[in-house]
């Protein structure tokens, strides 16, 4: 197989994996409350990432780290898994998963903001067009979805799910001074830092895992929206000789996942979550156009 086969293949279980899993958090939350099922789910893909250490004999690559860079990762694995699934599943435990999930893709955006805050750095003019579009895309879902198609929205869970794109932005900020860490150790760092400090505060928290779906559930997310996705993204991206169409082609996951929330939780789709979602992808890519476009020029 042609390695931009492998890659189209690597890239489309990701974003099959990725489609999945909005209704994963919806049935496993019927069954697990938000701290069982991070707690479940972070120890899975842990020893997920660890199997593939040891598949690819990458152990000694710990032994290579520096002390900064080692000790990074006891606040990564805070901020991602332990804070930012906890938030986020607590948002889907009270929004319907057709609005919790586009506005926590709006991640991207927040990125970009932060990043010229920190680095004291103007956003391009040409710029605000991309965002201006997900702006009023997260808008019609938070906004428009009680005032035109009528229906209630938690605004607790509305906040949350503005959070969780806040903290999956921070992550990605501060795991940037590890860019010269192997990408599967990194994660695997990450997530035993996490899971430890989830199983510390399980030792005062009540936790009941006694319900069989939900540790089904769990596991299921702990392995394809913490593990193989970004497992299988990451081999994407070394076989790609176009690394923005792997990139954009993962924006395709978003849509696939509404028409499984209606095929799986039952939940009619509103117009405004179409819509709004159209517009939160489309000032992404429209960004990532517009800055690769002005680069060239």
């Amino acid at each position: 197989m042609k390695e931009n086969s492998k890659a189209l293949l690597y890239t489309a279980i990701a974003v099959a994996s990725w489609s999945t899993v909005a209704s994963a958090f919806k049935i496993g939350l019927r069954h697990y409350g938000s701290f069982e099922l991070i707690l479940v789910s972070a120890a899975t893909a842990m020893l997920v990432f660890a199997g593939v250490i040891t598949f690819q004999k990458k152990w000694p690559l710990l032994r290579r780290l520096t002390l900064r860079e080692a000790g990074s990762y006891a606040f990564t694995g805070l901020l991602n898994p332990a804070l930012y699934y906890l938030i986020l599943f607590r948002s889907y435990d009270l929004l319907p998963a057709q609005v919790a999930q586009p506005i926590n893709y709006f991640w991207p955006i927040l990125l970009a903001l932060l990043l010229a805050v920190i680095e004291k750095t103007p956003i391009a003019p040409f710029k605000f067009v991309g965002m201006m579009l997900s702006f009023g895309g997260v808008a019609l879902i938070s906004l428009g979805t009680e005032g035109l198609a009528g229906v209630e929205l938690s605004k607790p869970g509305i906040l949350l799910a503005f959070f969780s794109a806040f903290l999956w932005a921070s992550f990605w900020i501060v795991n940037r001074r590890n860019r010269k860490v192997d990408g599967i150790v990194g994660l695997f760092l990450s997530f035993l830092s996490g899971s430890v400090y989830l199983s510390l505060a399980a030792l005062v928290v009540p936790v009941y895992l006694s319900s069989l779906p939900g540790l089904l559930s769990a596991v299921y997310v702990g392995l394809f929206e913490m593990a193989v996705p970004f497992i299988f993204f990451g081999l994407a991206l070394q076989k790609t000789a176009n690394p923005a169409l792997t990139n954009q082609l993962c924006y395709l996951s978003p849509f696939a996942s509404l028409f499984l929330i209606h095929a799986v939780l039952g939940e009619t789709i509103y117009f405004t979550t179409y819509g709004g979602l159209l517009l939160i992808v489309s000032g992404i890519l429209l960004n990532e156009y517009l800055g690769k476009r002005r680069m060239r020029i």
